[in-house]
């Protein structure tokens, strides 16, 4: 019988076996491509100073706010901590102390819970899982590409199919603004607004009229660049253009199983702290984005960085289908050497532990006879 006490909060909940091991299996085969490409896996702790973990967060961005974090006082220090909401800054923190001396470019994986004190009507998940990679001391061309296609590499590994991604430029109303397309300061962040929004109307009332054929220079890669070559008449956006396309060639070199790319050059939610390059993931059978990644700089060293993280808790909908396992109940008395030989050669058992056991409703497929499996 549940009691009150029973139900968790509000956007927390079990993972029971059938999601818990799809979660594990696409964990372990995202990790595994990481480490087959040199990234070396880290394991930062889930709480720190809050000074320290805020203060190497964006500060843009959404879940380094203080009051979304959960904080409490540390009985030894007296002073607060915090469960970490997101792990890219404390990888930052490692790469800033412990491995300040490493040769650049550094390249760090990792994976661990975080959590959220409020979450948002997007993703009401409050506690998630976090995977990702980072490379350390580079934002180029080749840092990025490399890291657009390690993610759908690690997609694909953990199942996932019909992945796409969406490229974006951060900075591209800085760049436009400073000559081709200029801007007073205090309209920068009205003209970024209405970009976010796509509202063509408000665009116009922020003199940001100039700005909008960006609003139609989006959707699959060389038709929105075509559209992005247009618009740059003075050649302000070369560089962004050709990276783009440089980018988009190494995915497609990479065997990314087919991974569509598509181009929302305005695009900023979940950017705020990157600086010339982003993108989203998606895939089949997924609501929502499954990972995000970009470009960006680390708060306090100010170092170079490209990365991406992956929501692994969404997988739980999506990428392995489990089949049923064989599995061997092993009845009391059994051959301890013939079980493990089993055991090493793929087979799950179950042993009995008690008179009267049902076998079959335990989720066995077959009973050890002597030295070799028979089905039920």
């Amino acid at each position: 019988m549940t009691k009150p006490d029973d139900l968790l909060p509000e956007g927390l909940e079990d993972r029971l076996p059938q999601a818990a091991e799809k979660i594990t299996r696409a964990m372990r085969a995202a990790l595994d491509v990481l480490g087959s490409h040199g990234y070396d896996r880290v394991r930062p702790p889930m709480v720190e100073f809050e000074k320290s973990l805020v203060g190497r967060m964006a500060k843009h961005e959404q879940d380094a706010h203080p009051r979304r974090m959960f904080r409490f006082v540390d009985p030894s220090s007296l002073r607060t901590l915090a469960l970490r909401s997101d792990i890219t800054p404390q990888i930052g923190r490692i790469a800033a102390t412990s491995l300040a001396g490493a040769p650049r470019p550094l390249r760090l994986c990792y994976c661990g819970e975080t959590a959220v004190m409020r979450a948002d009507q997007l993703n009401p998940a409050r506690e998630r899982l976090q995977l990702g990679a980072e490379l350390i001391g580079a934002d180029t061309v080749a840092a990025a590409s490399e890291m657009v296609a390690l993610a759908v590499e690690a997609l694909a590994a953990a199942g996932l199919t019909g992945i796409s991604v969406d490229f974006t430029l951060p900075d591209l109303v800085d760049i436009l603004a400073a000559d081709a397309m200029p801007l007073a300061p205090e309209q920068i962040d009205d003209v970024r607004r209405e970009l976010d929004t796509k509202d063509a109307g408000g665009l116009k009332s922020v003199g940001g009229e100039a700005y909008l054929p960006l609003l139609y220079a989006t959707g699959p890669l060389d038709q929105a660049l075509e559209q992005l070559r247009a618009i740059d008449a003075g050649g302000a956006l070369a560089s962004r253009i050709a990276g783009l396309e440089a980018i988009a060639k190494r995915v497609g070199q990479a065997g990314s199983s087919g991974a569509r790319i598509t181009l929302d050059p305005t695009e900023r939610h979940g950017f705020e702290y990157q600086s010339w390059f982003g993108f989203t993931l998606y895939a089949d059978g997924v609501r929502g984005a499954v990972g995000r990644g970009g470009t960006y700089q680390i708060m306090g060293s100010e170092e170079v960085a490209t990365g991406f993280s992956l929501f692994v808790d969404v997988l739980a909908g999506a990428g392995f289908e489990l089949a049923q396992p064989d599995t061997l109940y092993l009845p009391q008395g059994y051959d301890a050497d013939a079980a493990a030989r089993l055991r090493a050669i793929g087979w799950r058992t179950i042993a009995q532990i008690g008179e009267g056991e049902d076998a079959a409703a335990l989720g066995c497929t077959h009973r050890l006879d002597g030295n070799e499996p028979v089905r039920l």
